[in-house]
C-alpha cells in the first residue's frame, strides 16, 4: 500500500505517517524503486499498535522506548511487558476518574430531574387554580 491508502486506511494524515516514521514510532518503511513509500502487513501492524496505543494514552516518548527494545529483540521482553503492565495500570485509572465524573453527572442530571419534575407540577397547579 501506498502511503495515500494507508492514510485513508487509518484516518491519519501522509505527514502523520511520515512523522512517526522519522521519529521512530513506527519501524522504517521499505520504498520502491521510485522511492515511494510501500507499506506492508507489518508496517500496518505496527501502525494499528501504535494507533491503539495512543488511543490509550501512552507518550510518543514511551512508544520510541517501547519500539527500541523491541528491535533488540527476546532481551527486551520483560521489559516491554513491564511497560505494557505500567501503562495498564495508568489506562485503568483514568476509566475508574471517568467513570466517577459520569456517576457524578448521574447524580447532578437526576437532581435537575426532579426540580423539573416539582417545577412541571407548581406549573400543572397554578394552571387549575386559574
Amino acid at each position: 500500500m501506498n502511503i495515500s491508502e494507508v492514510s485513508g486506511k487509518f484516518g491519519l494524515t501522509p505527514d502523520t505517517l511520515r512523522y512517526y516514521e522519522k521519529i521512530g514510532l513506527i519501524p522504517p518503511v521499505n520504498r520502491t524503486a521510485g522511492g515511494v513509500r510501500a507499506y506492508s502487513e507489518h508496517d500496518l501492524n505496527w501502525i494499528d499498535f501504535v494507533m491503539c496505543m495512543r488511543n490509550a494514552g501512552l507518550s510518543i516518548e514511551v512508544l520510541q522506548n517501547y519500539l527500541k527494545l523491541f528491535e533488540q529483540g527476546d532481551s527486551s521482553l520483560q521489559e516491554r511487558k513491564e511497560i505494557l503492565i505500567e501503562q495498564r495500570q495508568v489506562l485503568a485509572e483514568k476509566i475508574r476518574a471517568l467513570q466517577d465524573t459520569v456517576e457524578r453527572l448521574d447524580h447532578k442530571i437526576e437532581g435537575y430531574n426532579g426540580q423539573l419534575l416539582e417545577a412541571e407540577h407548581e406549573l400543572q397547579n397554578k394552571m387549575v387554580k386559574k
